[in-house]
């Protein structure tokens, strides 16, 4: 049966308790429970928060590896990326490196190199964890730490957390500086994180982006939502859809407006990404070198869908800078005059980890997965946008996210709507 409750806060002990239990094997890449222990308190808003560091972050005197094999002779880092250095500014206590999809490079989490993560929200069945950044969903919701360090290019934190049950947020890119991450993506990294709470989510933000939220305990009756019904509700599984229309219909008890708009842009992105999108042409230019070294020691099916940039034309990716500019505007004025749009995450329940476990002879249901699962979230990475997702599903439902999004700089709305939810979702959830 899928587990119903994410685990308490998690003091140092605690953490180091679930770290080495069967719920975080393969989570974490490295522990450092011990050095932390050592570490003198600092002050400050997260103070002694256990967080874990996705392996593509620079932590000093360590080798950045990105969840793969073939950065494993690089030299250590000389100094942290600027996001750990902002956490442990802020009192955090880093407690160990997470595993993740080989360089960041899809939402389903399985990693062949290191092993596969079990979703901890089914006890009974080895579910995926949702990718990229696996591991630090997994200690997140298994209680190994209070926040996970992550990235999201096209949904690599809010994937993970609507299957594991926990939040997370996709702030504006520009906000939160990726000095010291290994890119995926110039264009859509992001460096965010994973939280249990949206108030946690908050902390997290105003520590990784050095800025306040503006607060605005405005009711739920004085919210706008849109619900998008082009392709971003096609294909849901029975328990997403579920959850979703039961949690619109809390909404609108609450006094919400929710309105359906078609929203037909969002069609037009597969035309806009044919010839491979930002991912493919920007992370083969990254790789290049590398793959002429060490291709056969990549992850095949990321090696796949890296090499798809080698055949993009200049014109075609100067085209796609122009198109998406163009294409971001139209979608802006379609979400005018409306706080955040309401989608499903992503439109399914965990899968076990067997159906798209690493093998040829599961490739074909392992890119059917990925397409699905970042089908939702990467609209939100192409608008320039932010997004949140929190849990809407009930006690003994596999987890299920509701994503709040809208456009660039939109976050304080965005984090401000979803406390909102959360408290008539989940009323017992500490506010502070």
């Amino acid at each position: 049966m899928p587990s119903p409750a994410v685990p308490p806060v998690p003091t140092l002990d605690a953490a180091r308790a679930a770290a080495a239990s069967a719920a975080c094997r393969h989570a974490f890449l490295s522990t450092r429970f011990d050095e932390a222990a050592r570490e003198p308190a600092r002050p400050g808003p997260l103070a002694g928060w256990p967080v874990s560091v996705k392996d593509l972050f620079d932590m000093q005197g360590v080798v950045t590896t990105a969840g793969s094999v073939v950065l494993a002779g690089a030299p250590p880092a000389t100094q942290d990326a600027t996001a750990v250095a902002r956490l442990k500014a802020a009192g955090a206590v880093v407690v160990g490196r997470t595993n993740m999809t080989e360089f960041a490079f899809s939402g389903v989490g399985v990693n062949p190199h290191h092993g596969t993560p079990a979703n901890p929200a089914d006890g009974a069945v080895a579910r995926i964890p949702g990718g990229s950044s696996s591991g630090a969903a997994v200690s997140v919701a298994a209680g190994a730490a209070r926040l996970g360090l992550g990235s999201d290019t096209g949904g690599s934190i809010r994937i993970p957390a609507a299957l594991c049950g926990i939040v997370g947020f996709k702030n504006t890119a520009r906000l939160v500086p990726t000095d010291g991450a290994f890119p995926l993506s110039t264009t859509l990294d992001t460096v965010c994180a994973m939280t249990r709470t949206v108030a946690d989510a908050i902390a997290a933000h105003e520590v990784l982006a050095a800025r306040r939220v503006a607060r605005d305990d405005r009711p739920l009756a004085a919210c706008r939502f849109a619900v998008a019904t082009t392709q971003m509700l096609d294909g849901t599984d029975a328990t997403v859809a579920r959850a979703f229309e039961r949690t619109l219909a809390r909404l609108r008890a609450a006094g919400a407006r929710i309105d359906e708009i078609p929203l037909a842009q969002v069609r037009e992105l597969g035309t806009l990404q044919a010839t491979g999108g930002f991912a493919a042409a920007e992370s083969y230019w990254i790789h290049r070198h590398l793959l002429a070294q060490h291709a056969d020691g990549y992850d095949p099916r990321v090696r796949t869908r890296i090499e798809r940039g080698l055949n993009m034309k200049a014109w075609e990716y100067v085209e796609l800078c122009h198109a998406r500019k163009a294409w971001i505007a139209e979608v802006e004025q379609g979400l005018s005059g409306y706080d955040a749009v309401l989608s499903p995450t992503v439109p399914m329940v965990a899968p076990p980890i067997e159906e798209v476990a690493p093998g040829a002879a599961r490739d074909e249901a392992f890119f059917r997965v990925n397409a699905l699962l970042l089908r939702n979230t990467s609209v939100v990475n192409m608008l320039d946008g932010c997004a949140l997702s929190l849990p809407c599903h009930e006690n003994g439902e596999l987890p299920v996210g509701l994503m709040l999004w809208h456009g660039a700089l939109r976050d304080d709305t965005i984090l401000n709507c979803a406390l909102q939810v959360e408290r008539l979702l989940s009323p017992n959830s500490p506010d502070e």
